[in-house]
Parts: C-alpha cells; structure tokens; sequence
C-alpha cells in the first residue's frame, strides 16, 4: 500500500545526528514523549514524518533547567537547529517491546526544503515544507562502474555475515545501474562526518553525488577494506 501524502503546511520533524537518504533504511528507539505521540499516529495513519539533521542540540531531550525555561509559557526547550533540507520517512515497522518505549524501522523516501518551522508546546518541531524532485534516472558512466561493482561486493559481504535479510541495511529493489541510488548506499556506508553527508544528499545531480563519493574511495581506499579485498 501507498503511503498517503504529508501534510506539507504540518509535518512533524524528527531532528536526527545523521542524514537519512531517499531508500535509506533508518531503525530507532522512541522513548521521549514528544515522539511516541507523534509516531503512534504517523503509523496508525500511514503518514510519513520528516528526518532532519541537527546543527545544534542532542536527539535526547535534556531534563529541564531553569535557565532554558520560555518566560512567557513556562515550558521547556532544548537548544536544537537543524538543516533545512531532510527527507520524508515512512515506517515500515513499529513494534512496543515496553511500556513508554518503541522500536520502528524507517524508510527514507522523498528529500524536502523546510520553509518555515515551528516548536509546539510539548516540544515537538512542525514545518510548512515542500518536497524536491526525485533523482532522476542517471545510468552509471563507464569509467564509474567499478564504483558500483564495489559496492555489490560490500552488499554481499554484509548479507554473509548478517544472516537475516530483514536485517540488513540496504533493502530490495537494487539498483546497481543508478547513480543516485549507488550514490546513496555508499554514503550511508562511508564513515563521513554528517555536514559532508548532508551536503551530498542536498545536491540535486545524481551522476555529480556519485562523482564525488568516487574522489573519496580513491582518496582513502575504503572500498578494498569494506568489500574485504586485500
């Protein structure tokens, strides 16, 4: 079944220190009350939720202080900014293993530009957004595709040792032809810092993102020691 729509003037932000990207696979522990309502709902309904990345602040919320009280409402708020480009997730499970406690996988889907954002009361972050293009269909070059034939490798080194295809974290359908698609599995898999991840998930040309993760296999020969070549 299709996921409905967002509510694009409405969309509840989960601020994240990661990036999520479109076909990205994205597991979490929700504990915080701000979340566990706002999760319940997306998931009875079938809506998606946004994930952006933080540039100021922690995923958790800390306890409150007297310092970080609003004056005019008396509530509590942590110090968090965000990017203002993130991605539309969609939960593809959600399970209540406790009382106060969830465990949900997401799918990333759809990128979005944030233009305008608001705090609710109880802390929970909504935004007025509109959603970007997809990728387009970009075929791999020639002088690519050892790029994507390395990346094939490390898959299949992760399913042998995962076992369990539920849990791995790339998902079918492969699509070893698409630059943008290649694109994003690798930066998932590359240990970079989340400004340089979030700046590659922001550019709009596929073929240029998959370049650019190209320049850094070659400038740190990761991908020997990820598809566990010698």
């Amino acid at each position: 079944m299709d996921t409905p729509p967002p509510d694009l003037a409405r969309l509840p932000l989960f601020p994240l220190q990661c990036v999520l990207f479109p076909g990205g696979y994205l597991p979490l522990q929700i504990f915080e009350v701000r979340y566990l309502d706002m999760i319940g709902r997306a998931h009875k309904s079938g809506t998606a939720f946004g994930v952006v990345c933080l540039t100021e602040g922690r995923e958790v919320r800390a306890a409150p202080s007297r310092s970080t009280r609003d004056s005019r409402r008396g509530d509590s708020f942590p110090q968090e900014a965000f990017h203002e480009i993130g991605t539309l997730a969609r939960i593809t499970q959600l399970e209540r293993p406790n009382p106060g406690l969830m465990t949900i996988r997401c799918t990333g889907t759809q990128r979005f530009r944030i233009r305008s954002r608001e705090q609710l009361k109880h802390g929970l972050w909504v935004a007025d957004v509109e959603l970007l293009n997809d990728d387009v269909d970009v075929a791999v070059p020639t002088d690519l595709e050892t790029v994507s034939a390395t990346l094939r490798e490390v898959v299949k080194s992760l399913a042998d040792r995962v076992g369990d295809p539920a849990e791995m974290p790339f998902q079918p359908p492969y699509r070893w032809d698409d630059c943008g698609w290649v694109a994003n599995r690798w930066c998932e898999l590359l240990p970079l810092g989340a400004e340089q991840k979030q700046r590659f998930m922001s550019l709009d040309n596929p073929l240029l993102r998959l370049e650019l993760v190209a320049d850094v296999l070659d400038q740190t020969g990761l991908a020997k020691s990820l598809s566990g070549r010698s």
